[in-house]
């Protein structure tokens, strides 16, 4: 058994399949820059519906990132993990060898799974019945074989464990990494999520009445909705004793997270347990409010949504409300892979000292209250030392996670 001796836990590799471009720095650069990786859909027939924008990975060639696991046998969401996992790994600069021979495996989030393999195959249950479903279709389609594809392309013979926890996912799996490796059950960890953009997504949130018409708005007075999106997100974490022994870069330092649930409503969530969320995430990490330096907010753009993060987070900072804002203001919402995104952007802005924007904010809606700073329009120089990751999800999962400059 390993001994747990409770590490310090450090993210030393991030990697990125986004609508704004494939790799950490792509991505970032594209946060910071305001850019939108919005775009008419693509990836199916949008005909019929009245809002076809998503954020769709545009350029994304698997076997010009992939070295192990061939593509024509895997789903589109493991491709997109297993990328990113690799683009971490590579951004660490920890020799694959090395990873491969260590106590290392994955945790990766997810919503919808293999979204696009199940709407293959319910076309083709709907055109030639049970007995037209391709079988190797059938063998891409369990949510499992996300993080299992990332072990598969690294090589590792750890954990692989995809969490289904939605649009909180991601967050969910950059926490477990994050106990595996303190605890020294693990060496190293990739930890994200993965998704894709389909038709049954894109319908359900529009039958919802959740959809925006062509754009994310969040915290304006206006917003009207999400925009869906997709991509793969990964980094990778170790114990600082190895990154340091190394020499390796070091992102960030996972001080603690939370998770718990609203057991209230399936859609609508709840202020005073997201309220509740952040305090035991504070606690966990051991900082008082007024240390956190800037929040990743959740902000979907959706009225109930913003509305009811920006009172939770009153509850617990009160008038001193450090800045909040939204990247599915740019990439749309990426469902189990957005808190992923967001902790990625969170270790960027931590190390190019700026604060991430919110695009598309004309007017800040003044029912969220006074002193709320969405770093409207573009990025901002800011030093940071402590940020705030959220994370919430349908069923009421909420998981927050809390990083840190190293010091």
């Amino acid at each position: 058994m390993p001994e747990f001796t409770h590490r310090r836990v450090v993210i030393t590799g991030l990697g990125a399949v986004s609508s704004l471009g494939i790799g950490a720095d792509a991505f970032s650069n594209g946060i910071r820059a305001a850019r939108s990786g919005v775009s008419p859909i693509t990836s199916f027939d949008a005909a019929g519906f009245p809002y076809t924008n998503a954020g769709e990975v545009k350029d994304f060639e698997p076997s010009a990132v992939l070295e192990r696991i061939r593509p024509e046998r895997w789903g589109r969401s493991s491709l997109l993990a297993a990328a990113a996992a690799r683009l971490a790994v590579q951004d660490s600069g920890l020799d694959p060898g090395e990873l491969s021979r260590s106590a290392a495996g994955s945790v990766m989030g997810t919503t919808s799974g293999e979204s696009t393999v199940v709407q293959q195959l319910t076309e083709q249950w709907v055109a030639h019945g049970l007995q037209g479903l391709d079988p190797a279709l059938i063998a891409q389609a369990p949510a499992s074989r996300i993080a299992n594809a990332v072990n598969h392309e690294l090589q590792l013979t750890g954990d692989a464990q995809t969490i289904p926890t939605a649009c909180s996912a991601s967050n969910y799996a950059l926490g477990y990494a994050y106990d595996l490796v303190r605890t020294g059950e693990a060496d190293y960890m990739l930890a994200g999520g993965a998704e894709s953009v389909n038709r049954y997504t894109h319908a359900g949130f529009y039958r919802l009445g959740a959809l925006a018409e062509s754009t994310c708005q969040p915290f304006d007075v206006d917003r009207a909705g999400i925009i869906t999106a997709e991509g793969g997100v990964s980094l990778l974490l170790e114990p600082l004793e190895y990154a340091v022994q190394r020499g390796a870069r070091i992102y960030a330092e996972v001080l603690g997270y939370a998770v718990n649930c609203d057991a209230a409503h399936m859609v609508h969530p709840d202020p005073t347990s997201i309220a509740n969320c952040i305090r035991q995430a504070h606690r966990n990490a051991g900082i008082e409010p007024d240390q956190v330096d800037y929040i990743c907010a959740h902000g979907t753009g959706t009225p109930t949504n913003d509305a009811t993060e920006v009172r939770a987070v009153r509850e617990v900072f009160g008038d001193r409300l450090p800045p909040i804002s939204s990247i599915k203001s740019m990439i749309g919402h990426t469902m189990g892979a957005a808190s992923g995104f967001g902790a990625l952007v969170c270790c960027k802005a931590l190390e190019g000292d700026f604060l991430p924007p919110t695009a598309n904010v004309q007017t800040v809606d003044p029912a969220l209250g006074p002193g709320l700073d969405c770093v409207p329009g573009q990025a901002r120089p800011a030093r940071l030392d402590v940020v705030q990751n959220h994370g919430f999800a349908f069923g009421g999962n909420n998981a927050i996670t809390i990083l840190g400059r190293l010091t």
